[in-house]
Formats: C-alpha cells, sequence, structure tokens
C-alpha cells in the first residue's frame, strides 16, 4: 500500500465534534517519511492527518493557516511484523483537553504523549468536516502514503468509541483481536467499514 489510497467526498457531517477512526495496520517500511493512516486536504491551511511520524501514532490539523490540533503519543511503534489496532476517538466537547483526543493501541490508551495540544473545546475535527475530501493510506496533497498493510477500518461520525467496540480479547490466547462482526455502532453519515476482505468489494 506504498503508493495506494482510497478518497471520497464526505457529506453533511453528523457532528462534527465527534468521530471515531479504527484500523487494524502492518507498518511495512519504518522510512523518516510521514506514514498516513486517514488525510482530509482542503488547502495548505485547512488540513488533517492521523499518522505514525518518527515512528509515533499522531493527529495533526491545521484551520485557517493556524495548527489546531498537534498530539503525539510517546511510545514508538516500530515491529514490521505486527498487526496494531489503532483506534482515535474524538470528542472536542470535552472540558479536559486530554479527553478530546483518545488513543488506544492493541486496546489499551495512550496516557504519555511527546504533544499534548488536543484542540480547543468545541473545534471541529477536520477529518469529519462536512463537504470535504477524506483519504485513506495518504494526505492528500504531499504524496505522503502509508507504506504496509490494512484491515478492519472503520470510521464513525458522531460518535466516540473506545477501543472495545472494535476488538477483543482471544479467550484462549489472549491476544487482542478485531471483532469479526462488531454490533451497536451507529456510523453517521460520513462513517464506514472497510473490511477488505475481497479486493472487488472493499
Amino acid at each position: 500500500m506504498a503508493n495506494t489510497s482510497l478518497t471520497r467526498t464526505s457529506g453533511t457531517s453528523t457532528n462534527v465534534d465527534k468521530c471515531t477512526f479504527s484500523a487494524w495496520v502492518k507498518r511495512g517500511n519504518l522510512s523518516s517519511s510521514d506514514h498516513i493512516l486517514m488525510g482530509q486536504y482542503t488547502d495548505a491551511n485547512n488540513r488533517a492527518k492521523i499518522l505514525i511520524s518518527d515512528n509515533q501514532l499522531a493527529y495533526f490539523q491545521k484551520t485557517g493557516g493556524s495548527t489546531t490540533a498537534n498530539a503525539k503519543a510517546t511510545r514508538q511503534f516500530r515491529d514490521t511484523s505486527a498487526w496494531y489496532h489503532i483506534v482515535l476517538a474524538f470528542d472536542s466537547t470535552q472540558s479536559t483537553a486530554a479527553d478530546r483526543i483518545k488513543f488506544y493501541v492493541n486496546g489499551v490508551q495512550e496516557t504519555v504523549f511527546s504533544n499534548e495540544d488536543y484542540g480547543a473545546q468545541n473545534e471541529n475535527v477536520r477529518i469529519n468536516e462536512s463537504s470535504v475530501p477524506i483519504f485513506i493510506g495518504q494526505d492528500g496533497n504531499s504524496g505522503y502514503y502509508f507504506d504496509g498493510k490494512m484491515a478492519h477500518v472503520h470510521f464513525v461520525d458522531g460518535t466516540a468509541y473506545p477501543a472495545s467496540t472494535f476488538g477483543e480479547t482471544d479467550s484462549t490466547s489472549g491476544i487482542w483481536k478485531p471483532k469479526a462482526s462488531p454490533s451497536g455502532i451507529t456510523y453517521g453519515t460520513n462513517g464506514f467499514f472497510l473490511k477488505f476482505e475481497n479486493a472487488g468489494n472493499l
């Protein structure tokens, strides 16, 4: 997936303050380039991306030329043989800044960050803006892609879900695994589920 991606133009958001991204990813290359999981790009002054940067999970957005969120977890993810379950849950209505963007990896919430700008209260989440181009696997402008594999990609418009909505611990092995058919998810207007198990029907 080093130079491929999916794109669509979103409709009217169910709630631009709340959304969730969930995906299982396997890294293919540990280059210094940004590896984009999901991007939104209107122009250089209005854009956003969920990415792995310097082997760290991050979210960045810019609105009207100003950086309006810039959060990066400290832990590094460098195992190219492993599948990681990555979830970012956004709820900018929260009064506590750290609750506005929650990062989960393999079912565990990340709590140590090297960048801690979670955005202002009630700040629009750009990846869930109405009527904008969004991208899976690249940022929409600079040619930075995700180098690796993705599966079970969910995007939820209007609700911030925890990782347990999409994954669970296997009762035999104790390993975190995807739920084959997650239930109770309200995807909203712009939401989707891409399982990627069939090239003819994503």
